[in-house]
């Protein structure tokens, strides 16, 4: 039930229409509690791929969303977590939102079977001045589809201050 109550948290403060985001909330609820009885849940596999480079404490993350199939996703939510703490202010992408000291969640988008979403990009900073810094990614709310492989939308990179792109 926490999962339930930190994704409606989330939901309410990106970007989406008051009337969009109803049904959002109400297909996230599922997610995370199941499908409805007697419905089976529709199957996806999310994965992000992409590139990630850190300079004095400015980390600067792009990657693009990608759904296996089966079935599409109407939108997903993919959170990125930083093993250190972020400045207290960040100016972020549309659809992108703070979720704690140091995660931000940002929104997918539809994702057609077998398709390539819109890339995200987004550039944080850091609390303090770090020589290196662990970026994790994973996915927190995939449409209400069950994801079977959960191993290829999980991504861990280790990205040193010395402007070297990283590949995931």
């Amino acid at each position: 039930m926490r999962a339930v109550v930190r994704v409606l948290r989330v939901l309410r403060v990106l970007t989406v229409p008051r009337v969009l985001r109803g049904g959002v909330v109400a297909g996230a609820a599922f997610a995370v509690m199941g499908a409805a009885p007697g419905v089976p849940a529709p199957e996806a596999d999310l994965s992000y791929h992409g590139s990630v480079a850190m300079t004095a404490g400015r980390v600067d993350v792009r990657f693009t969303p990608r759904n296996h199939g089966p079935s599409a996703v109407p939108d997903a939510t993919v959170r990125l977590r930083w093993s250190k703490p972020l400045a207290d202010r960040q100016t972020l992408p549309e659809g992108c939102a703070r979720s704690g000291e140091r995660a931000v969640v940002c929104r997918t988008g539809a994702l057609a079977a077998d398709g390539v979403g819109e890339g995200i990009e987004l550039r944080v900073r850091l609390r303090d001045a770090s020589s290196e810094v662990l970026l994790e990614l994973d996915t927190v709310w995939g449409g209400g589809a069950v994801d079977g492989n959960r191993a290829n939308d999980q991504q861990r990179v280790l990205v040193l201050d010395t402007g070297d792109t990283y590949y995931f």
